[in-house]
């Protein structure tokens, strides 16, 4: 699905027609820059390959830099702090060629349900209670030092050992998460910026991916 590179810059609410707030995700969405239009007879598949967030020359290497002026010609900054490719159908390579621009009101409408993918928060080594909601031990006199304690996780003697997967503490968050289904609530095109209903991975200032939702996800969430 074709989609879009963005920054998160925080949440905040907006008035809707009944006259109650709904909560909503401001996201900087590109422009992202096409720097090449990879197609079935050469590449085996079709889709774009993009460029967002502006680099000077200084800090690229050689071999990228070459590749980046011979799509964007000379200049003093190139979109190569992150790269990423979209699976798309031709009308898209036709639509977006090497050079253009892809902006969020070419691609998106109010109303229109995307997928948002981030990165979300690292929150280090965590215990049971937190990583995974469990309740605890119990919390009467001569429970000593079991309050937070995961209890039991060995078998009996078939098989004698613990199963692979089970819940238990260890690093908690820093992983991709995509939530789908999102509504547009609002496109600002002066200003890159697009309103979700709902909330998106990641802290404030993080890099996400705004992509078309999947007509046949199932049923809405978020709506």
């Amino acid at each position: 699905m074709i989609g879009i590179l963005g920054r998160k810059l925080g949440m905040t609410q907006i008035p809707t027609e009944d006259g109650s707030m709904t909560a909503v995700t401001v996201i900087e969405a590109g422009p992202c820059t096409v720097l090449q239009g990879k197609t079935v007879e050469k590449d085996g598949y079709t889709a774009l390959k993009v460029g967002y967030g502006e680099v000077p020359v200084r800090k690229l290497n050689r071999p990228l830099l070459g590749e980046l002026r011979k799509v964007l010609g000379e200049r003093e900054t190139y979109p190569a702090r992150v790269f990423k490719e979209f699976r798309v159908d031709e009308t898209w390579l036709e639509k977006f060629p090497p050079g253009s621009e892809i902006k969020v009101e070419e691609i998106f409408e109010e109303g229109e349900r995307v997928d948002v993918q981030g990165r979300s928060k690292g929150r280090g080594f965590q215990g049971v209670v937190k990583r995974w909601g469990f309740a605890g031990g119990p919390r009467s006199h001569g429970a000593k030092r079991w309050h937070r304690r995961p209890g039991s996780i060995g078998q009996s003697a078939d098989p004698g050992r613990i199963w692979k997967g089970k819940k238990m503490p260890g690093h908690d968050g820093n992983r991709t998460v995509t939530v789908k289904n999102l509504k547009i609530v609002k496109i600002l095109p002066e200003k890159r910026l697009i309103l979700v209903k709902g909330a998106v991975p990641g802290p404030s200032g993080s890099l996400v991916v705004i992509r078309k939702a999947n007509p046949r996800q199932g049923k809405e969430v978020n709506a």
